[in-house]
């Protein structure tokens, strides 16, 4: 069974043009090693990614991160927090949609800018990782849009601009 961290291994992955030591890919996602290993062995065994040739199957990941994550990894909202814009508050939705009159979807962040409704990422790490690589905190927005956002417009838009970004 997938988990969380490794929904975000296989974001980060998408975004690499040539194999990574495993080590530094933990390391750029503040995940351990050992961790990552295992994230990678998982991603293997359900057919999104192979440990052997060491790539991404970019058709199954599109098709897993659009139409499964958001049942595998529904979206748990919180109170109002401080934190880093996701979903529809982040790019590269924010450029396309008009301002919301409501409190933004945030990821709770000690060290975040934004005052929004916690949603609760896919990884304690992934506020982190997201600041750190701006390619890698677009993917995990449109995916946190897709698990989160009741409104079909938003979620159209969200699939169009992540599957842009899969390039399968």
């Amino acid at each position: 069974m997938l988990k969380g961290q490794d929904v975000v291994v296989l974001l980060k992955l998408i975004g690499l043009n040539e194999p990574f030591p495993v080590r530094d890919l933990a390391s750029q996602l503040g995940f351990d090693v050992a961790g990552t290993h295992r994230a990678m062995r998982r991603l293997d065994e359900a057919g999104l990614y192979s440990v052997e040739r060491r790539s991404v199957y970019r058709a199954a990941a599109e098709e897993f991160l659009v139409h499964a994550a958001k049942f595998s990894f529904p979206a748990r909202w919180g109170s109002e927090v401080r934190g880093v814009p996701t979903s529809w508050a982040a790019e590269p939705l924010k450029a396309e949609l008009a301002e919301s009159g409501g409190l933004p979807p945030v990821w709770p962040y000690a060290r975040g800018t934004v005052r929004g409704l916690g949603l609760e990422p896919l990884h304690a790490m992934v506020s982190k990782a997201a600041l750190a690589d701006r390619e890698l905190w677009e993917r995990l927005a449109l995916v946190d849009a897709l698990r989160s956002n009741d409104n079909v417009r938003v979620s159209r838009l969200a699939e169009k601009l992540l599957m842009e970004r899969i390039g399968s």
